[in-house]
């Protein structure tokens, strides 16, 4: 079974968008989700952070491209909108509320795959500076979501892999639990410390040479946790 990494958020009504979206992209290394176009959608995208959502606005509701504007004010994950509608005036709207591409139906599968992956490339950029990074050991490719620790391709879980990577950008800082938890599984999860501890411990097992005496990730008492700039 391969491993699904990037995940993309789908934001219509449409169930035969659904179908022919979720058919191809299971062939490719996408994890799916879906959302009806409302504010289940902001709480959707919120919960999961996606690495892109595809949105295909509702010709008949004038106001269905706000949604644009919620996720805008608290994220800048890509935007790629899918929509029949081919008026510049459309178009221009939709890119100057926040969205990052648009693409008319019909259109070819191919084509719009080539450009999720140009949207999540420059989204990597955006986040570290490049669409690789190292520290020591550790190599994490920001596209693909893979990482290799010694050399060696490793297994992550979804949230490990976020976690590592919010770590590994940030590496040299002290970062809080609350911004920890709050980064990784929302802000309603803040005050889950134990539940950090847990994460934290799993990813030692996997990055450290002796994670019971942690090299890497070195802990703050009473603060947070930090990694190390490896020499």
């Amino acid at each position: 079974m391969r491993t699904k990494h990037n995940t993309i958020l789908l934001v219509d009504n449409e169930l035969s968008t659904k179908k022919i979206l979720s058919f191809f992209l299971d062939k490719e290394t996408f994890k799916f989700t879906h959302s009806d176009v409302s504010q289940q959608a902001v709480r959707l995208c919120a919960s999961i952070k996606p690495d892109i959502v595809l949105f295909e606005p509702q010709s008949s509701d004038t106001n269905s491209l706000d949604l644009i504007t919620s996720i805008r004010q608290w994220s800048q994950v890509p935007i790629i909108i899918i929509s029949e509608e081919a008026d510049d005036g459309n178009i221009i709207k939709a890119l100057n509320m926040g969205a990052d591409d648009y693409i008319i139906r019909p259109f070819n599968i191919d084509v719009l795959f080539a450009r999720i992956k140009v949207r999540l490339r420059k989204s990597a950029i955006a986040k570290a500076g490049n669409t690789h990074i190292k520290n020591g050991n550790i190599y994490m490719d920001l596209v693909s979501h893979e990482v290799f620790v010694n050399n060696k391709k490793a297994r992550f879980t979804p949230k490990e892999y976020n976690l590592l990577r919010y770590f590994i950008i940030n590496r040299g800082k002290m970062l809080s639990h609350k911004d920890i938890l709050s980064e990784i599984w929302g802000s309603a999860h803040k005050e889950d410390v134990q539940y950090l501890r847990v994460f934290i411990s799993q990813l030692r097992d996997k990055i450290e040479v002796t994670p019971s005496a942690p090299k890497v990730i070195v802990t703050d008492a009473g603060i947070g946790y930090r990694m190390q700039i490896a020499a």
